[in-house]
C-alpha cells in the first residue's frame, strides 16, 4: 500500500454518516482529521459549524490578477444499510485488485481527497498553486445540503470565485475521461396514508372500509402510464426543455449501450419512457420514483389484518427547466386526487435541489476537457448525469459561479450500495488531474 493509499485508508475509517444522528461525533471527527491535513499542506484552515454539521474551508494566499478556483467535496457518507451484504465491514477498507472497498471511497472520499492530495503535493514540491484556491468540504450533502446556501449566503465575499470544480460524478467506462455539464434536479416527497384507527380483521371489515395497503398500491401505480412509461401527473413535462440534436449524437457514440447497463444492474430487459434511449433518459429526461412503500404485517405467515396505515416515499429527478416546487405542488394535487375515499393523506416535503447544465464549450469547460485529455490520454466524453447535487446550482446563484463536474467514478461503483468501491488507478489519476486543472484553468 503506497502512501497516498494509506492516507486513504485512514480517511475511509470515519463513519461520518451524516444522517444517523448517533454518528454525529464520528462526522465531527471527519471535519478535525481534514482541518489536519489542510494544515499540514500549508494552507490557510477554518473549521465553521453549522446547525448540522461543519463546513470545513481552505486557502492559499490569493494574488490578485489570478483565477480564484474554489474545489468542493463532500465527507459524509451514505448509511451502510443492508450491512449483511457488505464482503468486509464498510468502515474497514479491503483492498482487491484494483479497486478500494469501504463506504465513501468513491462517494466522495476518494474523489475529494485525489484533489487534496495534488494541491499538496504541488506545494510540497516547493511550487506554486497557478490560482487563488478554495477548498470548501461540506458534510452534509447526503441529506441535501441544508446548511450550506445559508452558509454561502453568509460568506459570499470572502467565497466569490471564477469557477467551481467538483469530482463527485463518474465516468462513462474505465479509461474514458468524462465531463459533466448537466445534473437532474431532485425533489423529494413522503406520503402516509391512513385509514381506520387501529389495525382491523380483515374477515370481519373486508370490503366496509378503505384498505390503506390497497390505497397506496393504488397512488404508486398512477404516477406512470404503463405502455409508455411516461409519468401521470398533469404538467409534469410543461417545463421541460428537449435535448439538443448534438447531444443525442454524443451521446450514441459513447461506449455505454444497453447491453452495459443491463448487466451494471441486472435486470433482464430496461424500461422507461418510450422514443429515448436509456442514456437519454438517464441523463435528459424527468422521472417519478418510488423509493419506499410499506403498509400491514410484514413476518413470517399470514396475520389477516387490514392496516391502519401505509407510507410511500416518491423521489423526482428534474431537468432544465423544471422547477422542484412547482412539480412537488402538481405531486400533491395529484395524490390527492388519485386517493380513494376513506382515506386521508400526510403528506411530508422531503429534501429538493434545481437541476443544472452549463455550456460545455465555455473557456472553463475547454479548460476542463484539455485537463481531463492531458490526464488520460483520450478526448473527454461530454455527458449529463442522472444524479443530483443540489448545492451545484447554489454555487450559481450565490455566487455567479459556473460548475465543472469532473467524475473519477466508474459505473460499477456501487456507490450507494453495499460493497461501495473506487479504482486505484482513478485516484492517482486524479491526483494527476487536480494538477492539471489547476494549470490549465490558470491559464484562462
Amino acid at each position: 500500500m503506497n502512501a497516498d493509499v494509506k492516507v486513504l485508508d485512514e480517511f475511509l475509517r470515519f463513519p461520518s454518516i451524516s444522517t444517523d444522528s448517533a454518528s454525529r461525533g464520528h462526522v465531527n471527527d471527519c471535519a478535525d482529521w481534514l482541518v489536519e491535513r489542510l494544515q499540514k499542506s500549508g494552507l490557510d484552515v477554518e473549521k465553521h459549524p453549522t446547525k448540522g454539521h461543519p463546513v470545513v474551508l481552505a486557502k492559499n494566499k490569493h494574488i490578485e490578477g489570478r483565477k480564484t478556483v474554489m474545489i468542493y467535496g463532500h465527507y459524509d457518507v451514505q448509511p451502510v444499510d443492508p450491512l449483511e451484504l457488505w464482503d468486509h465491514p464498510p468502515f474497514e477498507p479491503h483492498i482487491a485488485g484494483d479497486r478500494i472497498y469501504a463506504r465513501g471511497s468513491t462517494d466522495n472520499k476518494g474523489q475529494l481527497l485525489a484533489h487534496l492530495l495534488g494541491v499538496e503535493k504541488t506545494l510540497a514540491a516547493g511550487k506554486d498553486l497557478p490560482v487563488n484556491l478554495t477548498f470548501l468540504f461540506e458534510g452534509e450533502e447526503e441529506i441535501g445540503s441544508p446548511n450550506l446556501e445559508p452558509f454561502l449566503e453568509e460568506h459570499r465575499d470572502s467565497l466569490l470565485c471564477d469557477v467551481v470544480a467538483i469530482s463527485d460524478t463518474g465516468m462513462v467506462a474505465p479509461g474514458v475521461p468524462t465531463f459533466t455539464y448537466g445534473l437532474r434536479g431532485i425533489a423529494c416527497l413522503e406520503v402516509l396514508l391512513k385509514g381506520p384507527s387501529t389495525d382491523l380483521h380483515s374477515g370481519i371489515y373486508g370490503g366496509t372500509v378503505a384498505n390503506p395497503a390497497t390505497a397506496v398500491a393504488q397512488l404508486a401505480a398512477s404516477l406512470h402510464e404503463v405502455a409508455s412509461g411516461r409519468v401521470q401527473i398533469d404538467g409534469f413535462y410543461d417545463a421541460v426543455v428537449p435535448l439538443e440534436d448534438w447531444e443525442r449524437q454524443a451521446w450514441s457514440n459513447l461506449p455505454l449501450d444497453d447491453a452495459e447497463m443491463i448487466s451494471l444492474t441486472g435486470v433482464s430487459t430496461l424500461y422507461g419512457e418510450a422514443d429515448y434511449t436509456s442514456l437519454e433518459r438517464t441523463w435528459g429526461r424527468p422521472t417519478a420514483e418510488v423509493n419506499g412503500i410499506g403498509a400491514g404485517y410484514q413476518g413470517e405467515g399470514s396475520k389477516t389484518v387490514i392496516p391502519a396505515e401505509a407510507m410511500l416515499k416518491l423521489s423526482f429527478r428534474l431537468v432544465p427547466d423544471q422547477d422542484p416546487s412547482q412539480i412537488l405542488a402538481a405531486a400533491k394535487a395529484h395524490l390527492k386526487a388519485v386517493c380513494p375515499p376513506g382515506i386521508s393523506l400526510e403528506l411530508k416535503m422531503g429534501h429538493d435541489g434545481k437541476p443544472y447544465k452549463v455550456d460545455p464549450h465555455n473557456d472553463f469547460g475547454k479548460a476542463a476537457q484539455r485537463a481531463l485529455q492531458a490526464t488520460f490520454g483520450k478526448e473527454p466524453a461530454l455527458i449529463r448525469e442522472g444524479g443530483s447535487i443540489p448545492i451545484v446550482q447554489s454555487f450559481k446563484d450565490v455566487l455567479g459561479a459556473d460548475t465543472l463536474l469532473l467524475g473519477l467514478a466508474l459505473p460499477d461503483c456501487r456507490a450507494h450500495a453495499p460493497n461501495e468501491n473506487f479504482s486505484l488507478e482513478n485516484f492517482a489519476a486524479g491526483i494527476q488531474l487536480n494538477q492539471n486543472l489547476l494549470e490549465s484553468l490558470g491559464s484562462c
